[in-house]
């Protein structure tokens, strides 16, 4: 195994582990406004341009567009959503995973590129004992930053 294939493993390695441990109690509307309320916040103190949407059951609960961005981001945001919801993984894991495997998004694995896309920043809302109900997407960001700054906020959001 050479370094970077141990490399990618070890970073789905750790991807799972924080959809092992990012689960929600419950999560209501009043949730969707204080989780992307955060993201924002995050995003604001860090000049950030991002496009920000939370979703449950395919509800749009949150949307927020920080400058810097154009509608663009929200085609981005509904292909990276879209994966979350066939595949019930973070949209940057279900890349990653691919990348191991050799293999892309495409119609061979039964999808249409144009629909779907596996990068980073769309990471499901997973209720303890139900299972996802919704997405947390962030695009503006190279998708390695996308994911991370959803991962922040929700450390955050489920620590307070």
């Amino acid at each position: 195994m050479t370094g970077s294939e141990q490399d990618l493993g070890a970073l789905i390695a750790e991807l799972e582990e924080q959809e092992r441990r990012l689960l929600f109690a419950r999560f209501d509307n009043d949730d969707a406004w204080r989780l992307g309320s955060l993201v924002v916040a995050l995003a604001q103190e860090r000049e950030l341009p991002v496009t920000v949407d939370i979703r449950r059951h395919g509800h749009q609960l949150f949307h927020a567009a920080l400058p810097g961005t154009a509608p663009d981001n929200d085609e981005w945001i509904n292909r990276k959503v879209r994966v979350v919801n066939r595949f019930n993984a973070a949209s940057y894991l279900v890349g990653r995973r691919l990348l191991a495997q050799g293999r892309t998004l495409d119609a061979d694995a039964g999808v249409e590129p144009a629909d779907y896309a596996a990068h980073g920043g769309s990471f499901p809302i997973r209720v303890r004992d139900v299972g996802v109900v919704g997405t947390v997407t962030v695009s503006g960001l190279p998708q390695g930053d996308d994911h991370a700054l959803v991962v922040e906020a929700l450390e955050r959001f489920l620590a307070g």
